[in-house]
């Protein structure tokens, strides 16, 4: 029986890339708009560490209303415009960046039209139902297969969820990871995907994501706090695998109406 303690080392490339690591995030509502700041501290912050930073492209077909203040931070002058539109010019004014909004849903049925026709090293989706969440996967196992070479390579894949006061995010590895020899630790190459390792789980809850009409309405679904905890904890564990090179946790569930953390394990 091998004792040693499971540990996933990070895909090289994610270490040492030639270009900027590609990242599609999926979805920008409370979550998604949430996470697309934290990888804009991130991309900041690995360029002045001599790295080549993040190209970040973000998908969504919504529009800002009046219920989405509050939780999201929209300002007056942005209700009505596409939410990722809205996100994007903010991020790439402040920071300097040139990253890319795309106001479309990402879906296996208009790869076509996406930039790159949906490819990237890194995916994290921050979406309200399962169905997506399948659809997601079903592009990426499709990824594993058209993956040749190294800088469009699909890599990794963070899914984050949540109800109104829990929530959890997932990190699973598409396709394997090579891992180095180690006589320290267990290596583990392959994440399981969330929709493989949960799919009975996923497959007993109910899609809802019919907009609220007011801010009350949002907060009856979702607590106020709930989104920004997973998208900093989410990018938490992001940022340890550039910075460490390895991490042992792969994802987390969190319950805000009791403060309980617990981590998922590697292996």
């Amino acid at each position: 029986m091998n004792s040693l303690k499971p540990m996933h080392y990070t895909a090289n490339y994610l270490i040492n890339p030639t270009n900027p690591i590609t990242v599609n995030l999926i979805g920008a509502g409370g979550t998604g708009s949430r996470m697309l700041t934290e990888l804009a501290r991130m991309n900041h912050s690995l360029i002045a560490l001599g790295h080549a930073g993040l190209q970040v492209n973000l998908f969504d077909d919504d529009v800002v209303t009046k219920a989405n203040q509050g939780r999201q931070l929209f300002a007056d002058a942005e209700v009505g415009l596409p939410k990722a539109v809205a996100l994007i010019n903010r991020v790439n004014r402040f920071f300097g960046t040139s990253w890319k909004a795309v106001t479309e849903q990402f879906s296996t049925n208009n790869l076509k039209s996406l930039p790159n026709r949906g490819r990237a090293n890194i995916y994290i989706s921050c979406v309200d139902t399962v169905s997506a969440r399948f659809d997601i996967a079903s592009f990426l196992k499709q990824a594993i297969e058209n993956s040749n070479f190294e800088r469009s390579k699909s890599l990794y894949w963070l899914d984050i969820g949540n109800s109104q006061n829990t929530g959890q995010a997932i990190l699973s590895t598409i396709g394997e990871i090579t891992q180095p020899n180690s006589k320290l630790y267990r290596t583990v190459s392959n994440l399981p995907m969330v929709t493989a390792e949960f799919k009975e789980l996923l497959e007993l809850q109910m899609d809802n994501n019919e907009p609220s009409c007011s801010l009350a309405e949002a907060l009856e679904k979702q607590d106020l706090f709930i989104n920004a905890t997973l998208a900093n904890m989410g990018a938490s564990l992001l940022w340890k695998l550039f910075r460490e090179g390895m991490t042992a946790q792969r994802g987390f569930f969190l319950n805000l109406g009791t403060l309980r953390l617990e981590p998922i394990g590697v292996g």
